[in-house]
């Protein structure tokens, strides 16, 4: 999936831990973990409104999209074996 979570990052710049978080945003830690490892399908507006008023942050700071990579294509040769 192109979304990448990058809440241990913020975690870590603002030196909150995991446990801590939960209890501000009202979720278990259990969740947030979920959502940490990227293991959900989505997040509540005020879940992460919570989470960016906690690290001090944007939500770009904690979601980012990267396209996915497409493999390399395979060019046939014009050169005959002979």
């Amino acid at each position: 999936m192109p979304i990448f979570i990058n809440l241990d990052v913020m975690l870590a710049k603002n030196k909150v831990k995991s446990k801590e978080l939960a209890a501000f945003v009202d979720i278990t830690e259990q969740n947030l973990s979920l959502l940490k490892s990227g293991k959900v399908k989505g997040v509540r507006f005020d879940t992460l409104e919570k989470i960016c008023e906690r690290l001090n942050c944007q939500p770009g700071d904690i979601l980012e999209y990267r396209p996915a990579e497409k493999p390399a294509e395979v060019v046939p040769s014009t050169e005959e074996n002979g």
